[in-house]
C-alpha cells in the first residue's frame, strides 16, 4: 500500500475574516483499495469535506479543507501551529464491505499509514507556490509505530472536523434550550402568581358568599316565625269576632207555622182512624 498526499503544507492566503478554501488531494498507488481519515488539531477552526473515503488503486480523491471565518484578523507575524494528519489503511478482501471507521479500528497500528500536513498563513497576495520548494525537500514521514526516527515534536491530539462539528452543534442546541428555558421561567412566574390571585379571589368570595347565604337563611327563618305569628293570631277567636246583626236582621220578624205539639196530635189522631176504620 502505498499512498501520496498532495500539497505537502496547506497555505492559506488572508484576509482570515472570511472563509477560505483549499484542496487536499490523495492519491493511491498501490494495487488494492485503500480507506483514509483526515483528522486535525483544530476541529473548531475547520471543516473537511468530506473527511473519510474510500480511494480505488490509481485513483485520486480530492478533499475540500474550509478554514473558517475569524472574528478578528491574526497578528502578521502570528504563526500557525495547526497540522492535519491523514491515516490510510488498505482494504482486505474481508473487509470489503466494512465501514471506513470499522477498517481503520480493525487495521493493525503498523500498517495503518500517516502523513502531517502542515499548515501556513500567508500575507494577501503571496504566491502559495512560494513554499513548494521548501515542502518538496520534506519527504513523507511514516507514522512512529513504523519505527522511522523523526525530530520529536510536541504532541497535539488530532480530532476529526466532522465529528467536533457535529459537538459544536449540540452544544450550541443545548445553548439554546437553555436560553428557551430561561425565556420560559418569566411567563411560568407569571402565570403562577396570577393562579396564586385567582386562589385567593375565589376564597375571599366563596367566604362572602358564605357570609351572604347564611345572613340569608337568617332572613327566611325571621320570615318563617313571623307567619306562623300572624296565622296564630288569625286563627284566635279574639282576632275573629263575629260581626254584629244589622238592622235589617235585627227587625226581621220570625218565621210563622204550626206548633210542633199539634203536628203530633193530629198525625196520632189519624193513626187511630185509620187503624179502627180500616
Amino acid at each position: 500500500m502505498s499512498v501520496e498526499v498532495l500539497p505537502f503544507e496547506l497555505s492559506f492566503q488572508r484576509p482570515f475574516t472570511v472563509e477560505v478554501a483549499r484542496t487536499l488531494t490523495i492519491r493511491n498507488t498501490g494495487s488494492s483499495p485503500v480507506a483514509f481519515k483526515v483528522k486535525t488539531t483544530a476541529p473548531k477552526q475547520y471543516c473537511v469535506r468530506p473527511n473519510a473515503g474510500r480511494i480505488e488503486p490509481g485513483q485520486d480523491f480530492d478533499v475540500s479543507v474550509l478554514l473558517q471565518a475569524m472574528k478578528t484578523e491574526p497578528p502578521l507575524d502570528a504563526k500557525c501551529r495547526d497540522k492535519f494528519l491523514v491515516q490510510s489503511a488498505a482494504i482486505t478482501p474481508d473487509k470489503e464491505f466494512a465501514s471506513i471507521a470499522s477498517v481503520l479500528d480493525s487495521t493493525e497500528k503498523s500498517k495503518v499509514q500517516e502523513r502531517k500536513i502542515r499548515v501556513n498563513w500567508q500575507a494577501a497576495g503571496e504566491d502559495p507556490a512560494s513554499l513548494a520548494p521548501a515542502a518538496a525537500v520534506t519527504p513523507s514521514k511514516p507514522s512512529l509505530t513504523n519505527g522511522a526516527s523523526e525530530t520529536p515534536e510536541p504532541s497535539r491530539n488530532f480530532s476529526s472536523p466532522s465529528a467536533n462539528l457535529e459537538s459544536s452543534q449540540a452544544d450550541l442546541r443545548s445553548v439554546e434550550s437553555h436560553d428557551d428555558d430561561n425565556v420560559s421561567e418569566a411567563p411560568k412566574s407569571v402565570v403562577s402568581s396570577a393562579a396564586a390571585t385567582v386562589s385567593n379571589a375565589a376564597q375571599l368570595t366563596y367566604e362572602e358568599l358564605k357570609a351572604k347565604l347564611a345572613q340569608a337563611e337568617t332572613q327566611i327563618a325571621s320570615l318563617k316565625d313571623s307567619g306562623l305569628r300572624q296565622r296564630n293570631v288569625k286563627g284566635s277567636p279574639e282576632s275573629n269576632p263575629k260581626p254584629a246583626p244589622t238592622l235589617a236582621q235585627a227587625n226581621r220578624p220570625p218565621a210563622s207555622g204550626v206548633p210542633v205539639p199539634i203536628v203530633a196530635l193530629l198525625c196520632l189522631i189519624s193513626f187511630l182512624l185509620a187503624y179502627f176504620f180500616f
